[in-house]
């Protein structure tokens, strides 16, 4: 595949040796802070369904890299199944040998022990490479703990490891913290990934999972520093404000990756980008010599704190746009109808959010109305929400 140059782009280009790395003792290696994350990367529409725009993604992969991310976050659902496939693509050229690459185990989909093997198998095929250097089993919770310890997951996962299939065994991570101690303290993770932001502190495994980590020496990611592109935007005037009211002026989302860069014990921040201008501009961030933990004086931490209360006051429901709980089976767009009951709850006004759910959802027939409260939703939600319910709720303010 014949890949474009790079267009002009607002990225000062500043060498492998300028981007912000993390030392990780696992790999005993300084590893990029900033680590791309392929979940949410550009697409088209062809033959009217929605696929990676495959180009442009490899183009973004390679620029990163080339710019010197070291971190490249893939898992076996994202975008439909295609996003390994992609990454597999553009780690072609030489570029497999200059990253470290992370892949998922879709637990869920073990039935029994034999299904490990085999999905790391096309896992492999998909990624065009005979090794994963982290291999993560996906977003565990109570349920999926006990459907991999049932199947006997991690003694697989360790036989794949002495056969080289993968170099290192982790997991990510969606519960409370009480199941996050007992997974964490069961097996010997060379990596743990959890979600944490400025809003989710408290949140599932939040800074005590961190602290745990950190005690424990594991290495850390973190997922959804932006909350699925929330925190990218102020909001409301009320937020805006109060960014800028700081003398130093910076985005929001640079702010959300400062409160993450503060903290210790963290080795890679991952983020997604849908353009190729988002990704340079969060590398631009993370080139900035001062995104190294106790960044944040006691004047920005009271000033995060008076924007997550307003955040935490308002937000209609903790939904990330993940979209595991896509594709519902009657066409529902939760993620959709969500962002939309978001961005009306924040604005105080929920004019503009009734107005594309009526010209879009309604006819398009993809709005709350369409739901049989089937719940397979739920059963695959990382944030636990009560999807039935919430849809409900918002459709009664919609329509």
């Amino acid at each position: 595949m014949m890949i474009a140059p790079v267009r002009a782009i607002n990225f000062i280009h500043k060498g492998e040796n300028n981007m912000q790395t993390r030392y990780n003792k696992v790999l005993g290696k300084d590893v990029s802070l900033f680590g791309l994350g392929t979940m949410r990367m550009p697409t088209k529409v062809v033959d009217g369904k929605t696929v990676m725009d495959r180009e442009e993604c490899i183009r973004m992969i390679r620029h990163a890299i080339d710019s010197g991310v070291t971190y490249v976050d893939t898992a076996y659902p994202y975008h439909g199944g295609e996003s390994e496939i992609v990454t597999g693509l553009a780690l072609q050229d030489g570029y497999r040998e200059r990253v470290t690459l992370t892949t998922k185990l879709p637990v869920w989909l073990v039935k029994e022990p034999a299904d490990v093997m085999r999905l790391l198998d096309e896992q492999l095929e998909k990624l065009q490479t005979d090794h994963i250097d982290y291999y993560l089993v996906h977003a565990l919770d109570a349920k999926k703990w006990e459907n991999t310890k049932k199947n006997n997951v991690l003694e697989i996962l360790q036989q794949a490891k002495a056969e080289g299939k993968i170099r290192h065994i982790g997991c990510s991570f969606h519960d409370s913290y009480t199941v996050f101690e007992e997974i964490v303290n069961y097996f010997d993770w060379e990596l743990v990934q959890i979600q944490l932001n400025f809003l989710d502190s408290d949140y599932q495994a939040g800074e005590k999972g961190l602290a745990l980590l950190r005690e424990k020496g594991i290495p850390c990611s973190i997922m959804e520093p932006l909350k699925g592109g929330k925190l990218a935007f102020p909001g409301n005037d009320e937020i805006a404000a109060l960014w800028e009211s700081y003398p130093e002026k910076r985005s929001a989302v640079e702010w959300a990756f400062r409160y993450l860069a503060d903290l210790e014990g963290i080795n890679v921040i991952l983020s997604g980008s849908s353009s190729m201008e988002q990704m340079c501009d969060t590398m631009n961030i993370f080139s900035k010599e001062d995104m190294v933990p106790g960044c944040l004086s006691e004047a920005e931490h009271e000033l995060i704190g008076k924007v997550r209360k307003i955040y935490n006051d308002k937000m209609f429901v903790q939904c990330t746009a993940c979209a595991y709980c896509m594709p519902c089976p009657m066409g529902v767009n939760i993620p959709e109808i969500f962002h939309w009951m978001n961005d009306g709850a924040l604005a105080e006004s929920y004019k503009r959010s009734r107005e594309h759910y009526q010209q879009e959802a309604i006819p398009g027939g993809f709005d709350a109305s369409r739901c049989v409260e089937c719940g397979a939703c739920e059963s695959h939600c990382p944030q636990s929400i009560s999807i039935r319910e919430k849809l409900k709720e918002a459709h009664a303010v919609l329509a």
